[in-house]
């Protein structure tokens, strides 16, 4: 199991997360930087190819060296993700589309906020749907995924089963908001 939390407090963000990715599939800390007036239309994404956007943020990921997304990340503008698998009656076994680590790579690249990367990710997943061989050695594992986005003012859970989603604001408190997600859904 591997699992990503959000602590927020006092005025600050905690974002943190664990990988139980297979043993032989190596992961790399990457720094991609920030892009302005790109002219790509499309860009391909681990199986999908998708609208590309002009401006992209600076990120650092860390991503199994295979995939085009990561499992976890922040970029320029203080937006980390984390997410997880999360297995729903909805996960589709046949087709090969946007894995949950693509859309946390593209909610980084291309949200400042939050919210902003929120809309990125449910925008895409509602467009395009998410599917496809997840393992790096086992190509029959699939899976629906779960997120943790966070700013410095707020953090969202996104919880997604096929092309549908559920989130929930997570806000600045009096003292301390923590929340915590793993392999199951929970909103």
């Amino acid at each position: 199991m591997c699992d990503t939390q959000v602590i927020l407090r006092d005025g600050v963000t905690w974002l943190a997360k664990n990988s139980d990715r297979e043993p032989s599939e190596a992961q790399y800390v990457v720094r991609l930087p920030a892009v302005r007036g790109d002219r790509s239309t499309m860009v391909r994404l681990t199986y999908q190819t998708v609208p590309q956007v002009s401006d992209r943020h600076a990120v650092i990921l860390s991503k199994p060296f295979w995939i085009w997304g990561a499992e976890m990340g922040v970029n320029d503008q203080g937006v980390a993700i984390g997410n997880e698998a999360i297995f729903s009656k909805l996960i589709d076994r046949e087709k090969e589309s946007l894995l949950g680590m693509d859309l946390l790579r593209l909610g980084l690249e291309r949200g400042d906020t939050a919210e902003a990367a929120l809309r990125v990710i449910t925008g895409l997943l509602e467009q395009f749907g998410q599917g496809g061989p997840a393992g790096y050695r086992d190509k029959s594992f699939r899976y629906d995924n779960s997120f943790l986005i966070a700013d410095a003012q707020q953090a969202w859970v996104l919880e997604t089963a096929g092309q549908h989603w559920a989130a929930k604001k997570l806000e600045h408190g009096a003292c301390c908001t923590h929340w915590a997600i793993s392999n199951c859904l929970t909103l």
